[in-house]
C-alpha cells in the first residue's frame, strides 16, 4: 500500500516578528544560501546559466546579492518561518551585548 505524505507544519500565522528578528531573518537567509552554495560546490557543482544535472551547473551559484529576488524571497521565507516557529514554541531570541 502506498503512503501519501501529508505535510503538517505548525501554524505560525499568529506570530508577528519584531523588526529586529525580521532584520535577523535577512542575515539567516544569506547564510542559508552560503551554506547551500558551499555544499553544492563541494559536490562539484559550478555556475551555469541554466540548471543542468549532468554537468552539475546551477544558475544560483552566485553571491546572495546577485540572486534573483524570487530566490532571495524563498530563503527569506524559510528564515522567517523558522524564527516564527522558535517564537511560537516559547523560546526567546536575544542579542548578547
Amino acid at each position: 500500500m502506498e503512503k501519501k505524505y501529508q505535510p503538517q507544519p505548525i501554524n505560525t500565522q499568529d506570530i508577528e516578528l519584531p523588526k529586529e528578528l525580521v532584520a535577523l531573518s535577512e542575515q539567516i537567509a544569506k547564510n542559508v544560501h552560503e551554506v547551500w552554495s558551499q555544499g553544492r560546490m563541494t559536490e562539484g557543482w559550478t555556475y551555469g546559466p541554466q540548471r543542468n544535472e549532468s554537468l552539475k551547473e546551477h544558475p544560483c551559484l552566485v553571491p546572495y546579492e546577485e540572486l534573483p529576488e524570487s530566490e532571495k524571497e524563498y530563503d527569506r521565507n524559510t528564515a522567517q518561518a523558522t524564527l516564527k516557529l522558535i517564537v511560537k514554541l516559547g523560546f526567546k531570541i536575544s542579542r548578547k551585548d
